[in-house]
């Protein structure tokens, strides 16, 4: 238990470092309001700074006995998002019976995950949470921040209205710790279907083929990928994708395990394409000053001054509930097989479930939790996901979905051999940083391919010998 809290420490340490040096650009306010039970940061952070911390993770039932209130942490704060994860809360807070209230708390992405880490290093944990499973949400499971949950997937049914890969996405150690929200999530690329026809581009299937693309674009003036690189996992979509195409899941798998390494051909592939494309222009200017939660990228494609975008598929919801008139023109397409590889094409990058619920506490608020929880998967809020661009990660998604380039994301999932889930969640979180701040360098040129290997190998044996 010892060396697992030092790890989170270590990595609120790290956290704490990079809310001073984001500060200057960060938005005044991080919340939004979904009626009585959504309180801001500092209302929230008050009540918990009066909680008694906890020392061995979850007390008996996360809060005095008398406290009939469960506090909800997630990055629910605009858009689709926003309605999302709300719709549980507000369905709980309406139908439920057993007297207690869940109060929503809803953060910016990027401050979300150093609040949460920061929270728990100092005890403080909220009684309910979204993570992006992976090695932080195992860290945290490790360190008693988080309940096993079989016996109530068994009492309300869940288990089988989940696909098994997001069920899969949210087991540790043969254990369901956690619960899968309201998305399937896969990197793809989107891009403009009008640029593409006024210029005559086909949809490439392979990286060559997409350089050929890059390259018409740049020569017509247009930006080819819009990319706001200063959260870092923006940009680590592009070394995930490029290293998976170049060498499939095994080079990544055994690195991770310690029986190979991050300085295998496929990663220095990733890095070498990644600065190439920064040197022929491929990427807007100071790509790693520009914020995606200030909305920089997309801005890019609005205005039509870039033809692509790199990212997550919940992409779907932000342009349709932006502009629908503007998400008529967008298309979607898997990243393309590298050309002198046999690596698997299907193999896609991503999380089947996206926002993944935990639980700390215990007893009766721990069953009013996770009955919140179980509204995910109602009726309500399957069409809803659907109706702002998110697919459920339910079985009977794809019944539900009538949108084409959602549809397009759901094929390819089904039909994926394998979905590596992303890396900086994949990984432990002091490695996932490492991987992070070298990627970012290498976008920045200020870093080469071996070096960002050597440093990212490095990391990951430090944390193996730890164990």
């Amino acid at each position: 238990m010892k060396k697992r809290m030092m790890r989170i420490a270590a990595l609120a340490m790290a956290a704490t470092m990079t809310i001073s040096l984001a500060a200057c650009g960060d938005k005044a306010d991080d919340t939004s309001s979904s009626g009585n039970e959504t309180k801001t940061e500092a209302e929230s952070g008050a009540e918990d700074a009066d909680k008694e911390a906890a020392n061995d993770g979850a007390s008996d039932d996360g809060a005095s006995d008398d406290d009939k209130v469960i506090t909800y942490w997630n990055i629910g704060t605009e858009g689709a998002d926003k309605e999302a994860l709300e719709y549980a809360v507000t369905e709980f807070n309406k139908n439920t019976e057993s007297g207690y209230t869940v109060e929503n708390v809803p953060t910016q992405n990027d401050k979300y995950k150093e609040k949460l880490v920061i929270a728990m290093s100092s005890g403080e944990c909220p009684d309910m949470y979204t993570s992006w499973s992976g090695g932080p949400m195992n860290e945290y499971i490790d360190s008693g921040y988080a309940q096993p949950l079989d016996d109530l997937y068994e009492e309300f049914g869940l288990k089988d209205q989940y696909m098994e890969a997001a069920l899969a996405q949210a087991t540790y150690n043969d254990k369901l710790y956690a619960v899968p929200t309201y998305n399937v999530s896969l990197a793809g690329i989107f891009y403009n279907k009008e640029m593409f026809e006024k210029f005559n581009l086909e949809v490439p299937t392979t990286v060559s083929e997409l350089e050929a693309v890059c390259d018409a674009l740049k020569a017509e003036g247009i930006t080819p990928f819009a990319l706001a690189n200063a959260p870092k996992w923006t940009g680590s979509m592009y070394f995930q994708c490029l290293a998976t195409r170049k060498g499939g899941l095994e080079p990544f798998q055994k690195a991770v395990a310690g029986d190979g390494t991050f300085e295998d051909e496929c990663f220095q592939y990733a890095g070498e394409k990644i600065q190439e494309w920064v040197e022929k222009g491929y990427f807007p200017e100071g790509v790693n000053s520009l914020s995606e939660d200030d909305g920089q990228a997309k801005q890019l494609m609005y205005q039509e001054t870039a033809g692509m975008l790199l990212c997550g598929s919940w992409y779907t919801g932000t342009f349709s509930s932006d502009s629908p008139e503007f998400y008529e023109k967008i298309g979607w397409f898997s990243f393309p097989k590298v050309d002198d590889s046999d690596a698997d094409a299907s193999i896609q990058n991503g999380t089947i479930g996206d926002q993944f619920v935990s639980f700390n506490c215990t007893g009766d608020k721990l069953h009013a939790a996770f009955e919140c929880a179980t509204y995910y998967t109602s009726d309500g809020a399957k069409q809803l996901m659907v109706d702002v661009g998110k697919i459920p990660p339910t079985k009977d998604a794809g019944d539900l979905i009538t949108d084409g380039v959602t549809k397009q994301i759901l094929d390819a999932a089904t039909n994926a051999s394998a979905v590596q889930l992303w890396y900086d969640q994949y990984l432990p979180p002091a490695v996932a940083q490492v991987h992070l701040d070298t990627c970012q360098e290498m976008f920045g040129l200020t870093m080469k391919p071996d070096e960002a290997g050597k440093k990212f190998e490095e990391a990951m044996e430090e944390y193996l010998a730890g164990k």
